[in-house]
């Protein structure tokens, strides 16, 4: 019987084909296992649907990159507002996450007549009442850098013992119509706490600061794949997607 390694199953978790995988384990037929799951790949990409692409209204490239990640198994395109040099910056001026998050949706989709994901994310640090909140991306000031952030937050938490340095990581997605009209709207949380010092490379933002308690490990140290399954933007998705496809569904069945 064929085996698959762990990078392989990965590869087939990543890319939406994991009945393929499962029956090129029990495939009896030895090295023509291998031969069936090519076939089978390509009927897989004949048969995905054929859904209009999606713009980011945002120019963070390491968040469109962890969203594109997100959507692609289920056949859904997403680019970035960077490919739309005419459309405007949003003024973020809500005063909550999902009133930026529909305000970014909407007003990108109006300017670029396209559906687009409006998403605001941040970290709320109870030690400091719910800062940096929705001022997570310019905590430090107009000119803020994740470095400059991150030296703010633990100057702030400096005298905070690592017991009550306890945070919350919130996301809000929003998706808009071409016409502007918001559709669909999702938010979800994720809980840690803050560490005394940065740990890992990966993520960005607050990442190698922001500790899963029972994994004793901060974003920054944990693999893209783990990652993608415990965040606040993974379990926002987690919601939003299955509704997107729903909604997606229903507005373009009568194109099939």
């Amino acid at each position: 019987m064929p085996s698959l390694s762990e990078s392989g199953l990965l590869q087939c978790l990543n890319s939406g084909r994991l009945l393929f995988c499962a029956m090129v384990l029990t495939h009896p037929g030895g090295s023509r296992s291998a031969h069936s799951f090519q076939t089978l790949t390509l009927k897989t990409h004949s048969l995905m649907p054929q859904y209009p692409a999606i713009i980011l209204a945002s120019r963070n490239s390491k968040k469109a990159g962890e969203i594109s990640e997100l959507l692609h198994p289920h056949g859904i395109h997403v680019q970035s507002v960077a490919d739309f040099p005419d459309a405007a910056e949003v003024v973020e001026d809500g005063s909550t996450f999902a009133e930026n998050a529909a305000k970014k949706a909407s007003e990108t989709a109006l300017a670029i007549s396209h559906w687009t994901i409006g998403e605001d994310s941040g970290l709320m640090i109870d030690a400091l009442n719910g800062a940096p909140g929705i001022y997570s991306a310019r905590f430090s000031g107009e000119d803020a850098t994740d470095e400059l952030n991150n030296a703010k937050m633990i100057q702030e938490l400096k005298n905070v013992p690592l017991e009550k340095r306890t945070a919350a990581y919130i996301c809000n997605v929003a998706i808009s119509n071409p016409q502007g009209k918001i559709r669909l709207q999702v938010e979800a949380t994720c809980r840690g706490r803050m560490t005394e010092a940065p740990r890992g490379r990966n993520g960005f933002g607050y990442d190698p600061y922001f500790e899963i308690i029972e994994l004793h490990k901060t974003f920054g140290e944990l693999a893209p794949i783990v990652k993608q399954h415990l965040s606040h933007r993974a379990r926002a998705f987690e919601r939003f997607i299955p509704q997107l496809v729903d909604l997606f569904q229903r507005e373009y069945a009568s194109h099939d």
